[in-house]
């Protein structure tokens, strides 16, 4: 079994900014978690993920999250769209076989109003300080809007990491499906907001999940699915959800970008919180 995988899960760009500060509050008390083997992000987290990947520091990535002068463009979702997310999300809930769940969404995605692809595409540009696949492995997660089959996309996909992180994060009904290769690719966090469960073969793996055990999920399974999975698969998962400061920091609507900020400083803190803890078991001296 390989040794240490990292998964970055979904949750808006509060989730960007609370993992952000977590990165760095761990490994101001000595835990990077960037030394692991593998990372594989999902929405927010593929944006982490690219971002981390690269040459720019946890610290200079924090500062684009805190400071206004250094915070990159991001559009504010039309609470029109937010409205019908909602309404969707009840909707699909009652459809009980998973697979089919989400070919229903990604038909509702592929239809649905949004911003053009190229306007939504600029800003991902500007999220991601590189526009090259990270020399580190990293997987990136969507889904096929039109079959609503998994895509793992890495650097030997032959995908532009801009398209395949922004297609992992084109949540349905809010952003538009990506067009690479032919196919029209949603948000990852439809199967799972954090498909945690692809890191089984790893021995120990950290998950990062903004959304926490609480919150609904549109079409996949939840947290506590995705850790009995790696479990059954004799994998140790460490799951790190939001604090109760984090938690506010991050509030009722992550898609905003005035959490930016807040959830960015709550993040970092609860890491220097934590940290001791999970050296121990980043480090194998776990039970």
């Amino acid at each position: 079994m390989k040794d240490r995988a990292l998964v970055l899960g979904g949750g808006g760009v509060a989730g960007i900014a609370w993992m952000t500060g977590l990165l760095l509050g761990l490994s101001e008390q000595n835990v990077d978690l960037r030394q692991a083997e593998w990372t594989i992000g999902t929405s927010a987290g593929a944006t982490l993920g690219a971002q981390v990947g690269g040459m720019v520091s946890l610290q200079e990535l924090f500062r684009r999250m805190v400071e206004p002068s250094a915070q990159g463009r991001e559009i504010t979702p039309d609470p029109r769209g937010l409205e019908s997310f909602q309404k969707a999300r009840a909707t699909f809930s009652s459809i009980t076989d998973r697979a089919e769940r989400i070919r229903q969404i990604g038909k509702w995605a592929l239809a649905s109003p949004t911003i053009s692809e190229s306007e939504r595409r600029k800003v991902v540009e500007e999220r991601l300080p590189g526009h090259a696949w990270p020399d580190r492995d990293l997987a990136i997660v969507a889904i096929d809007a039109q079959s609503g089959e998994i895509q793992v996309f890495d650097r030997k996909s032959g995908v532009h990491l801009v398209d395949a992180v922004g297609a992992s994060c084109a949540l349905p009904g809010i952003w538009p499906p990506v067009t690479t290769r032919g196919r029209r690719y949603m948000d990852g966090g439809v199967r799972s907001a954090e498909n945690a469960d692809l890191a089984t073969g790893y021995a120990r793996v950290v998950i990062l999940s903004p959304m926490g055990t609480t919150l609904p999920r549109i079409g996949g399974g939840g947290l506590e699915e995705q850790i009995e999975i790696l479990q059954q698969a004799g994998s140790q998962p460490y799951a790190i959800t939001p604090d109760a400061k984090s938690r506010r920091a991050i509030g009722l609507n992550p898609l905003s970008p005035e959490t930016r900020r807040p959830a960015a400083k709550a993040g970092r803190q609860q890491g220097r919180v934590i940290a001791a803890e999970l050296a121990e078991f980043w480090n194998g001296r776990s039970a």
